[in-house]
Order: C-alpha cells, then sequence, then structure tokens
C-alpha cells in the first residue's frame, strides 16, 4: 500500500477522544481515514458519526458489531446486549444516521490490505495477539493469498504480529482503549506500520461528555470508560476463553 493511512477503531461515540484523533498532524495528512468499526455506541452517537461524516471521501467505512446492534436497536429488534447504553445510543441517531450504519460493508480491501472489524469472516470473533498459528489460521482460512495485512479491531488492545507471512494489526480503541489512557490508532504508509496513541486531557473529556451527553448514567460511564480504562490484562482475562 502506497498511501498514508489512517486506522481508527471502536470510537464508541467518545466525541472528545475522536476529535483528539483527528486533530494529530498524521492523520490530517492521511490519504485515507478507515474506520474498522464499533464507531457510536457511547454518550455521544450522533455528533460522532456527524463528525466522522465530515470527512467526505477520505473516511473509508467498515461496520462493526456494535454498528449492527444499534440498526436492531434502531428498528425496534433486540439484541442480547447487555450495557444499557446501547438502545440508549440507538434511539437518539437520526434516520439518515441508521441508514448510513445499515449500509456499511464488513470488510474493505485496499491493494493488498483488508480491513475488518473482529475477524474477516465474523464481526464477534474473537482472536488476541497471543492466539496461536492454528486459531489465526481457521479465521484466515477465506482471506485470498494476496492479502498480506489483515487490520482489525474489536478487542480495543493494540498489537500487530506476523502470521504465517502475513501481518495482522489492530489499532486499538480510540474511545475506549484498554490497557492505556489515551486514544489508540494506527498509522499504515509505504509497508510501515506504526501503533500510535493520542493523549488527551481526560478529566476535561469526561466534563464535556457529561455535560453534553444526556445519557443518565453518564458519570459511571465516563469514570469507568474514559477515566480509569480497563487493564489489558483484565481485558484479556475476560476475551481470552471466548477466543478458544
Amino acid at each position: 500500500m502506497t498511501e498514508r493511512v489512517a486506522v481508527l477503531s471502536d470510537i464508541h461515540g467518545v466525541l472528545p477522544a475522536l476529535e483528539a484523533v483527528l486533530a494529530e498532524p498524521d492523520v490530517a495528512a492521511a490519504d485515507r481515514v478507515v474506520l474498522t468499526g464499533d464507531l457510536a455506541a457511547g454518550p455521544q452517537p450522533g455528533p460522532t458519526l456527524d463528525l466522522l461524516v465530515s470527512l467526505g471521501e477520505r473516511a473509508v467505512w467498515v461496520r462493526g458489531n456494535a454498528d449492527r446492534e444499534l440498526v436492531t436497536l434502531a428498528s425496534g429488534g433486540d439484541t442480547a446486549i447487555p450495557d444499557p447504553i446501547a438502545p440508549w445510543a440507538a434511539a437518539r441517531l437520526r434516520p439518515h444516521q441508521v441508514e448510513l450504519l445499515a449500509g456499511l460493508p464488513t470488510t474493505v480491501r485496499l491493494g493488498d490490505t483488508l480491513f475488518c472489524h473482529a475477524t474477516p469472516r465474523d464481526d464477534e470473533e474473537i482472536v488476541l495477539v497471543d492466539s496461536s498459528y492454528e486459531r489465526w489460521a481457521e479465521v484466515l482460512a477465506g482471506v485470498p493469498d494476496e492479502v498480506r495485512t489483515v487490520v482489525c479491531g474489536h478487542t480495543h488492545m493494540p498489537f500487530a504480529r506476523l502470521v504465517d507471512r502475513r501481518t495482522v494489526v489492530n489499532p486499538g480503541s480510540v474511545g475506549m482503549p484498554y490497557g492505556s489512557t489515551g486514544a489508540c490508532w494506527a498509522l499504515l504508509s509505504g509497508g510501515e506500520i506504526r501503533l500510535r496513541r493520542t493523549e488527551f486531557d481526560a478529566e476535561a473529556a469526561c466534563r464535556s461528555i457529561v455535560d453534553t451527553s444526556g445519557y443518565p448514567d453518564v458519570e459511571r460511564w465516563v469514570d469507568f470508560f474514559v477515566r480509569s480504562p480497563a487493564s489489558d490484562r483484565e481485558a484479556h482475562g475476560v476475551f481470552a476463553p471466548r477466543a478458544r
């Protein structure tokens, strides 16, 4: 891939984190901004989507499981999501935003790089940096041989590793990172992969979200996800049984 591509995943409706990443010079200068899903399920769903739409043709959209679930909820359906912010966020989306999320692809290919949310075949499947070669071979079995890099998200923990001559990249999460503060993303340029983290004022972000969100339990939400994110070890302990 010769283009400079910024990859933003799992924004989860945290507008201050997204604004901080979009202000990064390398993101502003990127030829493409690939959004690998779970964009709006959080405390500021509408404004987050509005800002992403403002990127225009530079933005390349991929649908995540939370985006799919928002569409289901907004359309009167039901899901198994235990988090009460999801139905609240779905009810705040405008019709054209629901239509936008409903029409997004589950994978996008740019050159020899494939972008997805969880895995190329499933938007909820869990694979981790320490998943076995056998497990990775299973989830990548349908990917064409000419794809040399697979970029995913979903687990909110950044990594880059080789899997049988392929590179697999997870940029981490912009809005709900596990294992670090700040907003995680990735930059792909000229065959180089850089995992990046943008620091921002978490206290100011929490105040802004509380003042503008309207979500009834917003103070507890920002305290857990923005002010004091879970550690990567805690997240790995939850995900590891599902990754098998």
